[in-house]
Formats: C-alpha cells, structure tokens, sequence
C-alpha cells in the first residue's frame, strides 16, 4: 500500500521464512543446515521422509511458538501427525528437515543498523537441541563451548544479518555436533530472549534496536562491551499444575508460560536460584 516499514524489509523477513529462498542464501554463504525440503501434501512428505531418513523434524511454516512442530522417530506417528500439520501451515508448505541428535543448541540475538552488526547475547541452552528455545533453560555466557565454536557463530551471525540487511534486532538457532555448526532458524526480529539478554548484560537492547529503526547507527549508541563477572541463568515456567492431564515431556511445540532468572557468579549457584525461582 505505499507505507514505509521502519527496519528490516518484508522481503527480508519472508525471505528468513520461506525454506527454498533460504536454502539458496545459506549455499551462498557457505553455511550448513540440515538436510530438509518442504512438501505440499501427505506424498510428497512421505517421499521426503524416505530420502533423508530418520528421526525428522516436520512443522508447518509461518507459525510461531513452533505450533504443529513434531520430531518424528517412528513412521508409524507420521499419519497422527500430518493432518494437524497442514491443518497449521493454512497451505503453506510443510517444513521437513533432518533432527540432529545429540547436538547443543545456541541462541544468539543481535543488533544491525544495515552496516555494522552487534553481538547483544549468546545463550547455551542446557536441554539437547530439538526442545523448543522457549521451553529450554540456558545460560549466559556459554559454559562448555569453545572459543573456536564461539567465534565462527559470530562469524556466521554477521553474514546473515549483512546478507539479510537487518535493521534492528535478529535471532539465531544454532545447533553444534562435534565441531560443525548448523543453522536451524534465523528469525530478523526481536526474540523473547531480549527480556532476559537485557537483563544479563546490563543493555536496554530494546530501546537500543528502536533508535535504530529511527535512523541512529550502533557506532553512536552507547552499549557495554564489559566482560561479564556473572552467570545468567534461563528457567522456562510451566503452567501443569493448571493443566492437569497434559503431557510434560518436553519437545519442539512450546509448552511455557513465562520464565524467571537466576544471577551469580558461577552457573552452578545462579542454575540452582533459577529452579528455586521457577
């Protein structure tokens, strides 16, 4: 309709989100994500499924709080499953991708003003990838990851969001195997961990992204680059007690319905107050 969109442009944004333009991106960039293609319909899925193998991550696409997201060991649970996925995705195609096991997952978000690009929060989440970010605790700063690890995410989180032309706030899912690094979802807007990365580091990044989006560039914010003397710690609120009868066994369809924190100077204190708190 003509109205100027302050930030990261729609085309960016839908170009995040639908799988065949992003695939295309990530090849561009020499950057890794698991095997995956999309599928119309019930067929095609069951083509897919036999050409990558199991165990399989399926959702449908254009949803959040990954809504109709299912990992899939067993055919058997594929026709359970299929009809409230496309139900989901509203003809949108079905997202099929390979389900790393075994693997850590790691939460990035940043800042952009279209040229320069800020590292605001990287956060190990502490279940195995493939429980939704939103259900899973996590710490800040990483724990057990290294250095090398750590830089080659930060690495691949600039390219992205050059490549994206972010102008704002980015999220990144990565998953580490052994030492490869692979990208599950990149998300050019602000994420629920903004709240807690905020808090953690002492940086009103909110406020930051919204003088970006009005015109200002990172070089003329101010924003503290200081290393952290704690460690904070994520817990997910579950609302079960609420709901009695509901499965508690967590995986990629976000169950929580809030999350508290935990600060001290080592993870092991500041994990303890964050389960005391939730």
């Amino acid at each position: 309709s003509g109205y100027k969109i302050l930030g990261t442009s729609s085309d960016a944004i839908d170009l995040a989100e639908d799988r065949k333009r992003f695939k295309k991106l990530l090849q561009k960039l020499n950057l890794r994500q698991p095997v995956n293609d999309t599928a119309k319909n019930t067929e095609e899925a069951k083509n897919i499924i036999q050409k990558i193998g199991l165990p399989i991550v399926i959702r449908p696409s254009y949803v959040l709080g990954g809504r109709g997201m299912e990992v899939l060991h067993d055919l058997n649970d594929f026709d359970a499953y299929i009809n409230d996925a496309i139900s989901a995705s509203e003809n949108n195609p079905i997202l099929i991708d390979k389900f790393i096991e075994n693997a850590v997952e790691v939460d990035v978000d940043a800042l952009s003003d279209g040229k320069d690009v800020l590292i605001a929060g990287i956060m190990q989440h502490i279940e195995e990838a493939g429980i939704h970010s939103g259900d899973s605790a996590c710490s800040l700063p990483p724990q057990n990851i290294s250095e090398t690890i750590i830089q080659k995410i930060i690495a691949q989180t600039k390219s992205l969001s050059k490549s994206l032309n972010v102008i704002g706030l980015m999220n990144i899912q990565f998953a580490v195997k052994d030492d490869d690094i692979y990208i599950l979802e990149v998300n050019p807007r602000g994420s629920r961990t903004i709240p807690f990365v905020a808090k953690a580091t002492g940086n009103s990044i909110a406020k930051i992204a919204s003088l970006i989006l009005s015109g200002k560039k990172l070089k003329d914010i101010n924003f503290f680059h200081h290393k952290l003397d704690h460690v904070a710690v994520k817990e997910a609120v579950f609302p079960f007690s609420r709901f009695p009868g509901v499965d508690i066994f967590l995986g990629p369809e976000m169950k929580s319905t809030g999350e508290v924190m935990g600060l001290d100077k080592d993870f092991g204190s500041a994990f303890a107050k964050s389960q005391l708190a939730a």
